[in-house]
């Protein structure tokens, strides 16, 4: 089936509003869907009350173009996080690819395109924690690790204006506003003039100093918010917590960026972005702030952080970007603009071609780790 002919085709007004304007920045209030439906009706003119965009927000889900819906968590604040690769045989690739997706802590894991063959994200409460999974999993396959932990963050968000032809995530963008999520405000990404992009550090020893509600708080809600007309409430009486305090933590833990977003999560093979490609690069260190701050405000890379060299396995690269679309072609062009006006040095495309494992970091482990 065509992109049309499966969901796009059927897509209206207030379906558009929903999928590309609230992927964040969700109203963090009692009743949040009345805001929500007053907003879309002075925004598309179509008269739709509080009970009609959650039942559009259900639809959509179950047709697959929302994963779901509630908070985006920011594991390596949290925890501590590191994305790692072996080389595995190809004769015993599936067997290598069991042994590390057997790790509760191991959240995505994807062949690509490269001697390092199978790259996949460890998360856990404590660095302590994270490297020996990393040892055991080291001992266990017979493989080599690389890990190479974040150690700068320029730019991580994976939303993506899909009611268009865009043949990559943010074409049609020519900038993009990170602060609405944490102010509980919306604004359209497509109109935004303004990019928050900075040199954030990430401690490889984060462990989150989360209260007893805060962490009850992120385990009630790591697979998503109850899709009802009350969701904080709801989340509320799970945790047996005044929905008062609920509220305010929720507005904590946005502000300290252990939740990074709050909407509807677009799932973006379903929507068409099926081809996205991790481009590293080799830029000199006296350059890569500023080098990363620039290409992380670029409209069309969607992720753009430092990692660690490992020079002694080989490893010269430090600068890793993102970049997702529909069709390899468009993606590979715009990583040979990224190369020509912005960053002129050596590089390699790693394309993803499988995808191993691929979901949520599970917070059980962090929250009792890091206490």
């Amino acid at each position: 089936m065509s992109l049309d002919a499966d969901w796009r085709a059927d897509i209206d007004a207030v379906d558009a509003a929903l999928i590309d304007e609230y992927q964040s920045g969700f109203p963090v209030e009692s009743r949040p869907f009345e805001r929500v439906a007053r907003d879309i009706t002075a925004e598309t003119g179509v008269d739709i009350d509080a009970d009609a965009v959650l039942d559009r927000v259900r639809d959509l889900r179950e047709r697959g173009v929302f994963r779901r819906f509630g908070a985006v968590l920011n594991p390596p604040v949290i925890g501590s996080s590191t994305l790692a690769a072996v080389r595995a045989p190809e004769d015993r690739f599936n067997e290598v690819a069991e042994v590390i997706n057997g790790y509760q802590q191991v959240n995505h894991n994807y062949r690509r395109d490269h001697e390092w063959n199978q790259w996949f994200v460890v998360t856990a409460g404590s660095r302590e924690t994270r490297d020996a999974i990393l040892a055991e999993i080291e001992e266990r396959t017979g493989c080599e690790v690389l890990a190479l932990p974040m150690l700068t963050d320029y730019y991580i968000d994976l939303e993506f204006p899909v009611v268009n032809g865009d043949r990559f995530a943010r074409e049609s963008g020519e900038a993009r506003s990170a602060s609405d999520s944490a102010s509980g405000e919306r604004s359209d990404p497509r109109a935004s003039d303004h990019t928050d992009v900075s040199a954030t550090r990430i401690s490889e020893n984060a462990r989150g100093d989360l209260t007893p509600l805060e962490g009850d708080l992120l385990l009630a809600i790591q697979d998503g918010f109850p899709l009802s007309s009350t969701p904080y409430a709801d989340v509320a009486s799970e945790i047996d917590a005044p929905i008062e305090d609920v509220l305010a933590a929720v507005e904590q833990l946005l502000a300290d960026g252990c939740i990074k977003r709050i909407g509807c999560v677009v799932n973006h093979v379903v929507t068409g972005f099926t081809n996205n490609c991790m481009v590293v690069w080799d830029v000199p260190d006296d350059e890569l702030d500023e080098r990363g701050e620039a290409v992380g405000s670029l409209p069309y890379v969607t992720l753009c952080y430092h990692r660690p060299r490992r020079p002694e396995q080989e490893w010269e690269y430090n600068l890793f970007t993102m970049i997702h679309g529909r069709e390899a072609e468009a993606v590979d062009a715009k990583i040979d603009e990224l190369a020509a006006d912005h960053l002129p040095f050596t590089h390699e495309r790693l394309y993803s071609t499988e995808t191993l494992k691929q979901t949520g970091a599970r917070y059980e482990d962090l929250v009792a780790d890091g206490e």
